[in-house]
């Protein structure tokens, strides 16, 4: 008969707060044996691991080839061998296989065995998570005992309800862990400790929320890990975008486990996070992907130059290629900015003019087009002419296409597909044209730790000031056909991120026919931005995974207040030809 453990009166628990790499198991398993490596020579007694991180979060589809659960398996039982050394235990995400359910399962490894192993319940089906796809929900779960305490492990949205939580306690667990795969967007961190601190104020539990770090194609994982006590003091915080393994120390005091020793950093917010989150973003996506480095377009516009500074502060500018690719419209001013810009950031810089391209097309064109004006078709084949000879480059070099399209662009339409939106990744795709704007100016002033671009001022304050350009005209600007970016950016967050009617956004003050020409643009580039590359998640809703609207699509709404009695029946116009996709 096996006799139980006595009540433990101190833990010590590792927090790895690191980085994975979906589907690379054994790189994961390797990371995870470093930890444990680590932790050990601190005293731990227990490892804790974030959210599936064998197989890397999210795994998507790939966890339904049983090759895949295989594999995970096979690694998990490896690692589980090697807590025979008497080391510390781990507890470690990974998907598991059980009467033909796939769970998103969470295993504790002690004693050279799988020792115990707890499923997600409350599986996310909104916005980027669509878990219910390819997790089986699990059972109410009870804690596990481990060495003399008895630990709840809600996983990730478990504790986002009070049910699972409740549970937990009821049936006698002593502290909560719960590990996380919870993705960044912009103010994220205080909805994770408000919904934490609700969870502890039902249970009376302390509770320690580890989450992931590092980019996965769109989404990036900002770490910034904590620890709660019972009485909702912050036991420990850890830092953002950035990986540790971190000590933190409990004791049993008067029935009650209390963080004694952890450390307790500051985290960045705003725009200073955003800018973290997409230097974060892109080095992973090229890094994990395996690319030398990046080459971009330089048009001394600030949306490229903000990109070039992204890149250099991601991979180091020596990994940096930019082009300026000139063209009868392009000022002098901007030849001037651009190369002033690449100086600065001390990436390699060269001049490709496009002229001869270009107009090799049109005269192929010429007697297709005989008798007909120039008009948006012309400023097109500019730009995909600039598109076919940067991603000529990025074929017969390696390095990945960074495409420089900001959200208000991406939302509007302006932009031209297979040409300025060619590339592999875009790092401002979810940031609006004012923030490009801010994040300009901050990065002038700041740049985050461990960014590997150069300090100080890195964009001309002339790219900042000057009224932007496509320049595929004389004299053009974007002003030309869109509002002042700070009114188009206002009318885009109300109408994609907070789905606005028209009426109300009217009602804030701006012109009904401006707002419904926005939403009206805003529709038909849904076929655009299905084709565009991925991109840094930075708002609660970004295009892709988090907006999914159809193409064909002929809602328009009519701008009547809500409480007219004809508002809910009325037709939607046909408007004929004008709903052709534009350029």
């Amino acid at each position: 008969m096996t006799t139980p453990n006595p009540p433990a009166n101190r833990l010590v628990i590792a927090l790895a707060q690191i980085d994975c790499v979906v589907g690379d198991i054994a790189h994961n398993a390797a990371r995870i044996r470093a930890a444990r490596v680590e932790a050990a020579g601190f005293g731990a007694d227990l490892v804790m691991f974030s959210e599936l991180f064998l197989a890397g979060y999210p795994p998507e589809d790939l966890v339904l080839k049983p090759a895949f659960q295989e594999a995970c398996r096979g690694a998990l039982e490896a690692l589980a061998r090697e807590t025979a050394d008497g080391g510390p235990a781990m507890l470690v995400g990974v998907p598991w296989v059980e009467d033909g359910c796939c769970y998103n399962a969470y295993a504790l490894l002690d004693r050279g065995r799988i020792d115990a192993v707890r499923f997600k319940v409350d599986l996310p089906n909104y916005g980027v998570f669509d878990e219910k796809r390819v997790f089986a929900p699990g059972p109410l779960p009870g804690p596990i005992a481990f060495r003399g305490v008895r630990l709840g492990v809600p996983i990730c949205e478990d504790i986002w309800g009070q049910d699972i939580v409740e549970c937990l306690a009821e049936t006698g667990a002593e502290i909560l862990l719960s590990p996380n795969g919870s993705p960044y967007w912009r103010g994220k961190h205080e909805e994770r400790l408000q919904v934490a601190l609700a969870r502890v104020v039902e249970s009376g539990l302390p509770l320690i929320y580890l989450n992931q770090v590092g980019g996965q194609d769109e989404l990036v994982f900002d770490g910034g890990s904590f620890a709660l006590n019972a009485d909702r003091s912050l036991a420990a915080q850890l830092p953002d975008f950035r990986e540790m393994v971190a000590r933190t120390e409990w004791e049993r005091r008067g029935g009650t486990w209390v963080c004694a020793e952890a450390p307790r950093d500051t985290l960045r917010d705003g725009d200073e996070a955003d800018y973290a989150a997409c230097v974060m973003g892109l080095r992973d996506y090229v890094e994990k992907n395996r690319f030398p480095g990046v080459v971009m377009g330089l048009s001394g516009g600030i949306d490229s130059a903000i990109c070039a500074a992204l890149a250099a502060d991601a991979l180091g500018p020596e990994r940096v290629h930019c082009i300026m690719l000139p063209y009868r419209y392009t000022s002098g001013e901007s030849l001037s900015d651009a190369e002033q810009c690449a100086r600065a950031l001390g990436v390699r810089y060269d001049i490709m003019p496009i002229a001869p391209g270009v107009e090799g097309i049109e005269l192929a064109l010429a007697p297709l087009f005989a008798g007909r004006p120039r008009d948006i078709t012309e400023e097109n084949i500019q730009s995909r002419a600039r598109g076919l000879l940067l991603m000529a480059v990025s074929n017969k070099f390696g390095p990945m296409l960074v495409t420089t399209g900001n959200k208000s662009e991406m939302s509007v339409g302006y932009a031209t597909i297979y040409g300025d939106m060619n590339g592999g990744f875009n790092p401002i795709k979810d940031l609006y044209k004012m923030q490009v704007f801010r994040l300009c100016e901050l990065r002038n002033r700041w740049k985050p730790a461990g960014a590997k671009g150069p300090d100080g001022v890195v964009i001309p304050p002339n790219i900042i000031t000057k009224p932007p350009s496509a320049e595929l005209r004389e004299n053009q600007k974007d002003q030309d056909s869109l509002p002042p970016y700070e009114v188009l950016d206002d009318i885009l967050e109300c109408l994609v991120e907070q789905e606005m009617r028209v009426s109300d956004i009217v009602a804030r003050g701006h012109d009904v026919e401006t707002v419904k020409k926005i939403e009206r643009l805003l529709y038909i580039a849904e076929y655009k931005r299905r084709q565009s590359a991925p991109g840094v998640k930075v708002t609660k809703k970004n295009f892709g995974r988090d907006r999914r609207y159809p193409i064909v699509n002929r809602f328009r709404d009519s701008g009547a207040p809500a409480t007219a009695p004809d508002a809910a029946i009325a037709p939607a116009k046909s408007v004929g030809g004008a709903e052709r996709f534009e350029e």
